[in-house]
Order: structure tokens, then C-alpha cells, then sequence
């Protein structure tokens, strides 16, 4: 299987280029006329979910079909859990925007959404010890924490924001802008929409080799079957993503029976059928590439730091929809503190992808020991590989 040389800084900016992604990808929403909630978000659900991860992985992947009936069902069932788990918060995430706006909407759905999607799957998997097992993976944690600080400052200029403007400024830049109301969807889309993570780290397997333990991926199994390490990430992504699909789709399918089209109508503008298709599928797919970014990052960070992805992304959509919030007007009109506060947030996420990147270069060596422990693991996951699944 091919090995990509680990490159921390380049590999924590393919994670900020996914949080991009991730910060810009509702604004073709704004080109979308006539169409009630659930009707452009199918779309984009269509687009996002399904064409967008499929197509990616069959250009990159080979046999990636055969990769994905090749892993075993309980593994597939996991990560499409997880994934219908992140299509409950999925789902009210665009709520949370409408109701916030973007850049505390982001804030406060990103922070529940990174702190609880990056630390409790080393915990789960019993390798937080890996976390501070040196000074380098304690300056890593730091890094990954400091970004949650950066985005609780965020969240303090929104909170301060929410008390400084009158109601009509905040109409102004968040036209159905409710706190009370976004709060409660932003906790619970965070937190739910961690189940993201849990799928994409989830797509893995024990198995047994000459009577040997062995630690089998879907990620090895697309290797094994040509893919490049970097690109071997996008099976799992398609696994995920589809039950998220599952569940957006029913939401939507049911809302579209139950309105009957009186959604349409209320927003009173004829349709641009196209272009509506156009832009809710585009938002789709811009929001795809922050996790396929994740994915295709994380075997170039590193894989004994690939934990910190899913944080980077997260801590890097904040920071740039702070800045996209700016532009938009979200933030005119307050007050000292809140823009200290929002300032603070920012550079405080900037300073924690330096430090992550930091971080992993101190990280010493790793001992002539540990280099033959993973020589022997991945020879043992190369002769199951080649065993249960021969290349014909």
C-alpha cells in the first residue's frame, strides 16, 4: 500500500481550505427564488450527499463499489449511523443560520460540533494517551483547544451583538433573526452534527492474521485496490454521507406532502426552475468538499494526528464565516467589546492552526521500535488484504 509522506503545515491548510467550504457553502441559497425550505435543500441534498461523494470516490477510488460491498455490513451500518445521526443536526443547520446568521450561527454549531467530534473518538477508542503522549501531541492538544477558545469568543461577540442592536439593525443583516430560538436549534445541530466524525474515523475493522490481531480500514482496502493514500478516504465519505442523505431526504420528501406546495406559494416569486437546481446543488457540493478536504488531509498531516482534522475544519469554517459575517453586514453597528470580542475570536483561531502545525513538526521521531511495530502491523494488513480480497 502507498505511504504519503506526513507535511503538517500542508495538510492543516487542505483542513482550513475544507472550513472554506464550510463558511461559504449557504451562500447560493441566496439565488434560489420561489422555493420553500425543504424543496431546495432535497436539492442540495441530492447534489451534496449523493452525486457529488459518489462521483468523487468512482474518479478516484478503483472498484470503489467493490471497496465498499468488500468492508464488512456491522462497519457500513456504523458509519451510515453515524452519518443519519449528523442528518439530524444536518438538517437544522440551515436553520441555525437563518435564525442567527452566519457568523454566530457558525460559532456556536461549529464549537459543540469540534469539541465534541474531535476529543471523544480518542477516548472512545481507548488511544487518548496518544494525546499527550509527547510534547509534540501536548502542543497538537493545545492547538485543538485554543481553537475552541477562539470560537467561544466568537460566540461571546454574538451573544454581546444579540444585546447591543436594536431589533430592527438585526433584521437588517438576519432577516427571521430569533436567538432564543437559533440557540436552541445551534445546540442541538452541534452536537448531533458530530456524528460526522464518528462515521468518517469509523469505517474500521478487527481482523486476524496467523492467529495475529490485525487493524483493517476501509482506507486500506481502497489502497489495496489502487487508490492513492490521499484519495483513499472518499469510500468512506460516500458511506457516511448516504445516511445522512436518508435522513434529509425524509425530512424534506414528508415537509413536501405535508405543505402541498403552499410553502411555494407563500414565498411569492415564480420559480427559475434551473437556476434554482443550479445553486442548491452548487451549495451542495461546496459543502461536500469540507469533509472530502478532511479525508483527503488527513493521511498528509499524518495519521497519528489525523484526530485534529476534523477540529481544523471546524475551528477554520468559524474564523472565515466571522470574516464572511463582517462583509455582510452582520456586525455593523456594535460596540467596542463585541468587535474585541470577534477580533480576539479571530486571531486566536489563526494562532491555533499555527500551533497545530507546530506542534506535529516538534513531535519527535519515532523509535526503531515503534517504526517495526507499524512495519509489522501494516505486513500483517497487506497479507489479509491480499488473502480475503485477491487482485485479479
Amino acid at each position: 500500500m502507498e505511504a504519503t509522506a506526513a507535511n503538517p503545515l500542508v495538510g492543516s491548510l487542505i483542513f482550513a481550505l475544507g472550513g472554506l467550504a464550510g463558511a461559504v457553502f449557504a451562500l447560493p441559497f441566496r439565488k434560489v427564488k420561489g422555493w420553500a425550505y425543504e424543496k431546495y435543500w432535497l436539492v442540495y441534498a441530492i447534489f451534496g450527499l449523493v452525486l457529488f461523494p459518489a462521483l468523487l470516490a468512482f474518479a478516484t477510488v478503483p472498484d470503489a463499489c467493490g471497496v465498499i460491498s468488500r468492508t464488512p455490513g456491522a462497519v457500513l451500518a456504523r458509519c451510515a449511523g453515524f452519518g443519519a445521526l449528523w442528518g439530524l443536526g444536518g438538517l437544522t443547520w440551515g436553520l441555525m443560520i437563518r435564525y442567527l446568521g452566519i457568523g454566530l450561527g457558525l460559532a456556536i454549531g461549529c464549537g459543540l460540533c469540534s469539541a465534541t467530534g474531535t476529543l471523544i473518538p480518542p477516548l472512545v477508542s481507548g488511544e487518548a494517551g496518544k494525546l499527550v503522549e509527547n510534547t509534540g501531541a501536548v502542543i497538537v492538544l493545545a492547538g485543538v483547544l485554543a481553537s475552541l477558545l477562539g470560537i467561544v469568543f466568537v460566540g461571546l461577540a454574538g451573544k454581546a451583538k444579540e444585546s447591543e442592536l436594536p431589533e430592527e439593525e438585526k433584521k437588517k443583516a438576519v432577516a427571521e433573526f430569533d436567538f432564543k430560538k437559533g440557540m436552541a436549534v445551534a445546540i442541538f445541530s452541534g452536537i448531533a452534527s458530530a456524528g460526522m466524525n464518528f462515521g468518517l474515523q469509523g469505517g474500521i475493522w478487527k481482523a486476524s492474521v496467523a492467529g495475529q490481531d490485525v487493524t483493517v480500514s476501509m482506507s486500506d482496502l481502497a489502497m489495496h485496490a489502487g487508490a492513492k493514500a490521499s484519495w483513499a478516504g472518499m469510500a468512506v465519505l460516500v458511506v457516511v454521507l448516504l445516511g445522512g442523505f436518508a435522513v434529509n431526504a425524509a425530512w424534506c420528501l414528508w415537509q413536501m406532502a405535508k405543505n402541498r406546495g403552499k410553502a411555494d406559494a407563500e414565498q411569492g416569486t415564480k420559480a427559475p426552475i434551473v437556476a434554482n437546481i443550479f445553486f442548491a446543488g452548487l451549495a451542495g457540493v461546496i459543502w461536500a468538499c469540507q469533509f472530502a478536504c478532511q479525508k483527503y488531509g488527513e493521511p498528509i498531516v499524518g495519521d497519528d494526528m489525523a484526530y485534529i482534522g476534523f477540529a481544523v475544519v471546524m475551528g477554520s469554517s468559524v474564523m472565515f464565516s466571522s470574516v464572511l459575517g463582517i462583509l455582510l453586514g452582520e456586525w455593523k453597528g456594535t460596540g467596542k467589546r463585541t468587535k474585541a470580542y470577534l477580533a480576539i475570536g479571530i486571531c486566536v483561531l489563526v494562532a491555533s492552526f499555527v500551533i497545530v502545525s507546530a506542534g506535529k513538526k516538534l513531535a519527535p521521531a519515532k523509535s526503531a521500535e515503534d517504526v517495526a511495530k507499524e512495519a509489522a502491523q501494516k505486513a500483517l494488513t497487506v497479507k489479509y488484504l491480499e488473502a480475503q480480497f485477491p487482485k485479479k
